[in-house]
């Protein structure tokens, strides 16, 4: 298959239906998704374009798993809102969001692969998703009434870049959910935990440790400068809707 063929959307999309398997998902099997496995090839598609990065969008992350479970168990923290899926890599956690009764779904992602694979698994899912390429952190809040992040917290400045976004969603009144496995850059002074959910992690490996993966609310800054995960750290059940 050349380069020109492989890159072209139809071919992403072929290429995903025809070598990642649609499976269960663990830890919230009520969701299917086109998923990696030792014999997916996701090397041709590496050599075939230069442009193509790490496909963090192939596997499962605890703070995506945690946020779509979260949801699902939780459906009036999204039923009947609008919806941004930040970041949103396989499209787990809009699909939750719209399994849940969304009003409606945006998908973001600066991956044109993971941008197609959401679509796809949206799909497979009988869900509609809306989905947008491109860094949504650089600019002004969008226009919807809950932001759902996960696993954006793994890289120092990207961290950094996520936090501010959200700090801005805040204060134009936009709810925010966060799902993290606990990771080093996590700003855990501007958090609330709501809930933990063990299970696997990028990384970890079929059989490898569970990770206690966790769900945030994302607060404004506090005054006092105690950490609100610190206030809360075992607090678990369902964040109150706050719907407009």
């Amino acid at each position: 298959m050349n380069g020109a063929a492989i890159t072209a959307s139809a071919q992403i999309l072929s290429f995903i239906r025809s070598n990642l398997p649609l499976v269960p998902v663990p830890s919230v099997p009520e969701i299917l998704l086109h998923k990696a496995g030792p014999k997916s090839g996701l090397w041709r598609l590496a050599e075939a374009d230069s442009a193509f990065d790490t496909p963090y969008w192939a596997y499962d992350w605890g703070g995506g798993l945690a946020l779509a479970r979260h949801i699902l168990n939780c459906p009036e923290s999204v039923a009947g809102r609008s919806v941004l899926d930040l970041g949103a890599g396989s499209g787990i956690v809009g699909i939750a969001a719209a399994k849940s009764g969304a009003q409606r779904v945006i998908a973001a992602d600066i991956d044109r692969y993971a941008i197609a694979a959401t679509s796809l698994n949206a799909a497979a899912n009988g869900v509609t998703i809306s989905t947008i390429l491109g860094d949504l952190t650089k600019g002004k809040p969008p226009g919807v009434d809950i932001v759902l992040v996960g696993d954006l917290f793994y890289d120092a400045k990207l961290a950094e870049r996520v936090t501010g976004f959200l700090d801005r969603c805040v204060r134009s009144e936009i709810e925010v959910l966060v799902g993290d496995p606990w990771r080093s850059h996590l700003p855990t002074k501007r958090l609330r935990l709501l809930g933990q959910y063990p299970g696997s992690d990028f990384g970890n490996g079929p059989r490898g440790r569970q990770s206690q993966n966790a769900v945030f609310s994302f607060e404004a800054a506090s005054c006092d400068g105690i950490g609100a995960v610190e206030r809360t750290r075992t607090s678990t059940g369902c964040p109150a809707s706050t719907s407009s």
